[in-house]
């Protein structure tokens, strides 16, 4: 059976992707069984919503990613800034170049929604995690996340995560029974309609 493909677009500065990233962790080996294979894929949310770099995230927002946290049983540090996430997520498209998105990814949201650290010197927390992203390779993946970003929101993105099912933007993250069961008829659907 051919392994199918779900783009996940997601942003570091959002709370709900971090609990996304840890719901789908948890749903591993259902993802095996499925033989579906997760692309996490960055993008630049302030382009496609009104979040304002480095701008206080409002109260019933912070609220909302606790409770969705709380709900999922995710612990989180939520932070009050909403992060320029640009730098970040420029190295995650760095990193996936150097087959190494997946350790990339769980450093960044262990230091901002585990240890609460804010990652400033993006340079620095790769040195830490062993990945050899320079500067020169997050500064030419600037481009490509704006690119990324601009093409995710004709594709009708609005917010992350979003699970692109076929040509559906799925957002948000449900319970791992929902997600489950939403992927189960994902891959059956789209594996009758390659067979007819």
């Amino acid at each position: 059976m051919e392994r199918l493909r779900v783009p996940v677009y997601y942003d570091f500065a959002s709370v709900i992707c971090y609990v996304a990233h840890r719901v789908m962790e948890r749903l591993t080996p259902a993802l095996e069984e499925l033989e579906i294979d997760l692309v996490w894929s960055p993008l630049d949310l302030a382009q496609l919503a009104p979040y304002r770099r480095g701008g206080t995230i409002p109260e019933a927002s912070r609220a909302n990613a606790a409770r969705i946290a709380h709900e999922l049983s995710v612990p989180v540090r939520i932070p009050s800034l909403w992060l320029d996430s640009r730098p970040l997520n420029s190295a995650a498209i760095a990193a996936d170049e150097l087959g190494r998105g997946e350790s990339w990814r769980e450093r960044v949201w262990t230091a901002l929604y585990e240890e609460g650290r804010p990652v400033e010197d993006v340079a620095a927390l790769a040195r830490e995690s062993q990945i050899p992203i320079d500067p020169d390779s997050i500064a030419e993946a600037r481009g490509k996340l704006e690119s990324r970003t601009h093409l995710a929101g004709q594709d009708m993105v609005t917010g992350v995560p979003t699970f692109m099912l076929g040509r559906w933007p799925f957002g948000g993250i449900q319970q791992q029974d929902t997600m489950r069961m939403v992927l189960e008829r994902f891959a059956s659907r789209s594996r009758e309609e390659s067979l007819s």
